[in-house]
């Protein structure tokens, strides 16, 4: 089952977190950082496809 924006978003939320918790290493920073990243990017992405979606709603709306 594919991820929904919210579950993205709150992986997103603990990733961060890691960086102040008791449990950031160094060694894992750089490698969690570029996966963090990589998550920010698709979430961006979903909500440009969102976006236009409900552009794409607002539009058929707006012909009748």
């Amino acid at each position: 089952m594919a991820k929904t924006i919210s579950d993205k978003i709150s992986e997103l939320k603990t990733g961060v977190e890691w960086f102040y918790s008791d449990d950031f290493k160094l060694e894992e920073a750089s490698e969690k950082y570029k996966a963090l990243t990589t998550l920010a990017k698709e979430i961006e992405s979903d909500l440009d496809g969102l976006k236009n979606e409900i552009k794409v709603i607002e539009e058929d709306f707006s012909k009748e």
